[in-house]
């Protein structure tokens, strides 16, 4: 029981913070219709400034500037690169295709800077543990659910509350409408960036923190793990995108957990169970699980 208590709660941990990662695709996804597949390279950046910059700044101070320049570049590769010659200038597959070259090109320069090495982010939980109840956590998971739960609410109020969430709805039902109506297409995608930017670089602490070595140059390839989640949610639910993570992390977990008991199935099962999931639910659902059927007139 205290196995599977345990199993349970540190995927709930890694789905808060796959959410953070998912909810930057679909965030970008609804904004501009872009898989960004330079997000990986993203948190990278983030979690790597934050690692450099702690012993200068406090890990407080680091982060902030990690998220702030994470977010920047982010908004930055979408307004002077991306929209290059106006927002319809390229398509979205035109578009996508860049980010992954924009991803190599970011993942090169920092595994080169990273090399072999573990690098510690500084933050301040560091490998201390605490108990709740039969089960022994770090404190670092309880970090992470508590602090994604606050950021996820924060996203979710923006959605809901403020005028560029308004705009952002209304440019994802319909383009030429929103326009038409006054709504600046170019800064609410390029500001969706920026958000999106600022969620990987917050995702990477929790990646990158106990039990988790430090932060290493295929930290980043952790994202990946979110792209299921959002599939699996539909691209553009971000209630969804939060139900596809919990659903990649428990599934994580209780394959990492009960690995002796799925050894039938592959010692590197663990690796692909989320994309083994992605592929269930689509067959079931091929617009995933919050997805709608798009209507048509011809």
């Amino acid at each position: 029981m205290t196995t599977l208590l345990d199993t349970l709660f540190n995927g709930l941990a890694l789905g808060a913070v796959y959410a953070l990662v998912a909810l930057g695709f679909v965030i970008i996804f609804k904004a501009s219709g872009v898989m960004n597949f330079a997000h990986g390279s993203l948190l990278l950046l983030g979690g790597y400034l934050t690692a450099v910059l702690h012993d200068d700044l406090g890990f407080a101070g680091a982060l902030a500037v990690s998220v702030l320049a994470t977010a920047a570049l982010a908004g930055v590769m979408d307004r002077f690169l991306l929209q290059a010659g106006g927002p319809d200038q390229h398509g979205a597959h035109v578009q996508t295709i860049v980010t992954i070259g924009v991803d190599i090109l970011i993942l090169t320069d920092l595994s080169r800077r990273i090399g072999g090495d573990l690098l510690s982010l500084g933050d301040p939980w560091g490998d201390s543990v605490s108990g709740l109840g039969p089960v022994t956590v770090a404190d670092s998971r309880i970090a992470a659910i508590v602090v994604s739960g606050v950021v996820i609410a924060g996203v979710f109020a923006l959605f809901r509350y403020t005028s560029w969430g308004l705009s952002l709805r209304a440019a994802a039902e319909d383009v030429e409408a929103a326009s038409l109506m006054g709504v600046r297409l170019v800064r609410i995608r390029m500001l969706a960036w920026c958000l999106a930017g600022a969620l990987a670089a917050l995702a990477a602490v929790f990646l990158a923190a106990f039990p988790a070595p430090g932060l290493e140059r295929t930290t980043g390839q952790i994202a990946l793990k979110a792209f299921p989640a959002a599939i699996l949610g539909g691209m553009a639910s971000p209630p969804g995108a939060l139900a596809g993570s919990l659903l990649i992390g428990m599934t994580e977990a209780l394959v990492a957990g009960y690995q002796s008991d799925l050894r039938v199935l592959g010692e590197g099962f663990g690796d692909v169970a989320p994309y083994a999931v992605m592929v269930l639910v689509l067959l079931v659902r091929p617009t995933g699980l919050f997805g709608g059927k798009a209507a048509i007139r011809v």
